[in-house]
């Protein structure tokens, strides 16, 4: 994977503290697909056992039509909670989110697009 350097040019903070944890084969159950305001396109809300419900991204689905589904990779949906003028190395987009690992300390997670620019 390419990394690049970004910038936070907008503060993010994570409504959901408590992330789903997947591995490659997990079961899920499909629920509603995202619509809010942001745009973010193709985000479904899943349950999983023993964990807490989140949103996870269409393309890692492999969906039955029973409204379950099985992870295609590993995944977790933990936001990074970024405040302006930090830098990130990301290496991932999906659906208008950037995995990102903070430079200050080595923190990991997922941060809206919208939310930072590339770094010159």
């Amino acid at each position: 994977m390419i990394e690049s350097s970004y910038v936070v040019i907008h503060s993010h903070v994570s409504e959901f503290p408590e992330p789903m944890t997947l591995r490659t084969g997990d079961g899920v159950l499909v629920g509603e697909r995202y619509d809010g305001p942001e745009g973010w396109p193709d985000w479904y809300f899943c349950t999983a056992p023993d964990q807490e419900p989140g949103f996870v991204p269409a393309q890692l689905l492999d969906r039955h039509v029973d409204g379950s589904a099985k992870m295609l990779e590993d995944f977790t949906n933990r936001e990074l909670d970024v405040v302006e003028g930090q830098v990130l190395q990301g290496n991932r987009q999906l659906n208008g989110w950037l995995w990102a690992v903070r430079i200050s300390d080595g923190a990991t997670g997922w941060v809206p697009l919208d939310k930072v620019r590339l770094q010159d």
